[in-house]
């Protein structure tokens, strides 16, 4: 009886075994076939060249370069750390860069690269590949790096790409911005174009063992590149305003062509240079510049707020003109000074101007006139004639950053 229970659950579980079997090998044949296909091969993305950027006489503004960087693969090594140390005697790497790498080592899977420097010269390149027996899983790598060839010149306008952070991959779906080494524009035109600049991806087929590593290429379809920009900006026109207001502390001057409205010229003093970025900026330049009280880090040609000054006379002829509170012969008598209340408010010509009409108010910038005119108008009217010419709301420059200024 026992040997006839034995044999039954024997033959129970064969069958159930067969039958399993039969499961996995015939009904659901393709379903396993397909998931063990996409287990092997292995579909990964490649970086499009980002499109360059050019004045409206075909000078570059943002360029691609050959980069050279160093990586390390940490299952080519039994001592990532030791491997590190060996290369920081070749060519420098700060302690904080080190600490960098070994916390990314930790964080991927041990045969993917993990770069440790780039932008590197031909001879650190020569250097590495000299000592390569004494380095063990460090390699060299050839990219393309982001160049701002103007510098400082074009700073503000051009901004400066970066690495792309948690907050950024979830408000876009873009798969691109999932490759580490990927670069979006953080400011200027890099982040106003970035959709246009980063062009489409291409794509690599790989054959992968179980563990995920690379055994060979399949198939490879390059992406499509950024498209190039071209500004209507002149460098030379950009670089002579930037030498004329160079010595002073802080001061903008912007270059407009008044038929078509394009920019010619765009500047703010002082500035910083793009290219710190492109490496990744240390932490002592970004708060040197973050906490500079003159604001290296804003375009004051849109994004200061001033005083408009003199200027601003022209607002308040035409709304007294308009209000029909005034006529181009109207007058009034400038005697160096204007009391109101207890208060005295001066021209800046101590003895006046004397009799004076709009033409000549304007021509010599009495401000007493100005003040008589005001006072019969209202902020009211001002206000409306000031908003009727555009100011107090943006201008819809295609520049980020851009602030409306401030009509009371």
């Amino acid at each position: 009886r026992r040997t006839v229970l034995l044999l039954g659950g024997q033959a129970l579980l064969l069958s159930a075994v067969v039958g399993r079997m039969y499961q996995l090998q015939v009904d659901d044949s393709d379903k396993y076939t397909t998931l063990a296909e996409e287990n092997r091969i292995n579909t990964r993305l490649l970086l499009p060249p980002r499109g360059r950027i050019f004045d409206r006489r075909e000078l570059p503004v943002a360029v691609n370069e050959e980069d050279y960087r160093v990586v390390i693969v940490a299952e080519r090594t039994k001592d990532v750390r030791g491997s590190l140390r060996r290369l920081s005697e070749i060519i420098e790497i700060p302690e904080e860069e080190q600490a960098r790498v070994l916390k990314e080592v930790r964080r991927r899977r041990r045969f993917l690269p993990v770069t440790i420097a780039q932008g590197l010269t031909w001879e650190e390149v020569a250097r590495i590949e000299i000592n390569a027996p004494d380095l063990p899983g460090i390699l060299t790598a050839r990219g393309l790096k982001r160049l701002y060839p103007q510098g400082e010149l074009m700073a503000h306008l051009v901004g400066y790409v970066g690495p792309v952070n948690e907050a950024e991959q979830e408000a876009d779906l873009d798969p691109l911005l999932r490759i580490p080494e990927f670069r979006i524009g953080k400011g200027g035109l890099e982040r106003q174009y970035d959709d246009k600049l980063r062009g489409t991806s291409g794509t690599r087929r790989v054959e992968i063992n179980a563990s995920g590593r690379v055994q060979r290429e399949l198939h490879r379809k390059e992406g499509t590149p950024g498209r190039d920009l071209h500004l209507t900006l002149d460098l030379g026109l950009q670089r002579f305003c930037m030498d004329k207001i160079a010595s002073h502390y802080a001061a903008a001057a912007v270059v407009l062509d008044v038929f078509s409205g394009e920019v010619l010229a765009m500047v703010s003093t002082p500035t910083y240079d793009p290219n710190l970025f492109i490496k990744g900026i240390d932490t002592s330049t970004w708060n040197a510049l973050r906490k500079n009280k003159l604001g290296p880090l804003n375009n004051k040609a849109i994004g200061g707020q001033y005083a408009p000054g003199s200027t601003f006379k022209m607002v308040v002829a035409l709304a007294g003109l308009e209000a029909g509170l005034i006529t181009p012969e109207s007058t009034f008598t400038c005697a160096g000074s204007m009391t109101l209340g207890p208060a005295k408010f001066h021209c800046w010509r101590r003895g006046g101007h004397g009799v004076v009409n709009v033409h000549r108010a304007i021509k010599e910038s009495c401000d007493v006139f100005f003040y008589e005119l005001a006072l019969k108008l209202g902020i009211d009217r001002i206000a409306a004639m000031a908003h009727k010419l555009g100011l107090g709301q943006a201008t819809a420059v295609d520049i980020p950053g851009e602030t409306s200024g401030l009509i009371p």
